[in-house]
């Protein structure tokens, strides 16, 4: 079975379309923990109300708001994972009816998954905030029109889907296109090396330092793109602050690695 780890923090409308879209797969064997970094009760009565709902086991897993710690509570969620294979997934994302079973597609024993995103304007998203419920045929009605006029900034990866392959293995560790809203790895290898790196606090690089880790452990990586991407909602961007320490600290991992 799949678990998909879903962050999230104090943005529930987005959530109800994050969760209204993972009730809408082609693919229902999967489990959905929610990883929440301390959301207000707003949060809670959304997602007790899909509880009620969906035919999908939903777990809610909070900790107290006391800064940036998608770490901690994404390593909780882990370990209260059913499934052995997690799919780590943010709740500003809505995916494609096909979302679990392209990752299921690409599971594979010593593999890693970093998928990829389209992003969404600021007009589009409050668009789509403002629907009663998510609706992925009424989002593809016209797309073009939303790629010209920037709604989208992605059209043919919605289009057109590829299988898995060698060419999608990257040969070497690199920073472009880990992103923590939507990579997959197996339970087992993320135990092995500990989880994520609770030390690391503050928006930024936590999914790249999780990643190094996994691929120094010798599980590969590869490309999710042209086959799981996520629609990412516009928001403003977080409080980057500890980004720079966050990085210095990957990039001295890498050095210590390589010497």
């Amino acid at each position: 079975m799949i678990s998909i780890l879903l962050a999230t923090y104090n943005w529930p409308q987005a959530l109800k379309l994050c969760l209204e879209s993972l009730a809408d797969q082609t693919d229902h064997n999967f489990e959905i923990i929610i990883a929440d970094d301390g959301s207000t009760e707003s949060t809670k009565q959304v997602i007790e109300a899909m509880k009620a709902s969906l035919p999908i086991a939903i777990t809610h897993l909070w900790q107290e708001d006391d800064g940036f710690r998608k770490t901690r509570i994404l390593n909780q969620t882990i370990a209260a994972a059913h499934g052995n294979y997690l799919v780590f997934l943010d709740g500003d994302c809505i995916v494609q009816p096909d979302f679990v079973a392209r990752h299921r597609e690409l599971a594979q024993k010593g593999y890693l998954v970093t998928g990829s995103r389209v992003l969404l304007d600021e007009n589009l998203t409050q668009e789509l905030l403002a629907w009663p419920k998510w609706d992925f045929a009424r989002f593809c009605s016209n797309l073009i029109s939303k790629r010209i006029s920037g709604g989208i900034n992605k059209y043919w990866p919605l289009k057109i889907k590829l299988g898995n392959g060698s060419w999608r293995d990257y040969q070497k560790f690199v920073w472009r296109r880990i992103k923590g809203c939507n990579m997959a790895c197996w339970k087992a290898d993320a135990e092995a090396i500990n989880g994520f790196d609770e030390t690391m606090t503050g928006w930024g690089h936590e999914d790249a330092d999780f990643v190094f880790r996994l691929q120094h452990h010798h599980i590969k990586r590869k490309s999710g793109s042209w086959s799981t991407e996520v629609l990412h909602l516009f928001h403003k961007i977080h409080d980057q602050s500890n980004a720079a320490e966050n990085a210095r600290r990957v990039r001295e991992k890498i050095l210590a690695k390589a010497l």
